[in-house]
């Protein structure tokens, strides 16, 4: 079995980092999909798939992972710098602002 240790991306939708912080394991797939002809689900014989376990700190993971035999490959987080402007959303609307306020 070969699982993967990876830091979850935020959500593209939104702007905050909920659920980035765990650590997650996940098993690779052993097995093709197929597709059932008649209702066109896609379906597979293999459930390790389904399972993701998570974990406050990498080394937690990788220490599951090693105690129950799981070959791991460790994907590291791409961290983006934040974006922090001196004077936050209230220079928008500063009587002292040095340019023209634009939509």
């Amino acid at each position: 079995m070969i699982a993967r240790i990876y830091q979850p991306a935020r959500n593209a939708m939104q702007s905050g980092t909920a659920k980035t912080r765990d650590w997650v394991l996940e098993y690779a797939a052993s097995s093709a999909r197929s597709v059932d002809p008649l209702m066109g689900w896609t379906s597979s014989s293999d459930t390790q798939t389904q399972v993701r376990l998570r974990f406050e700190t990498k080394q937690a993971a990788l220490d599951y992972a090693k105690a129950n035999g799981i070959e791991a490959v460790v994907k590291e987080p791409n961290k983006r710098k934040p974006n922090i402007r001196a004077r936050g959303y209230a220079e928008n609307f500063a009587f002292d602002r040095k340019s023209a306020w634009t939509h």
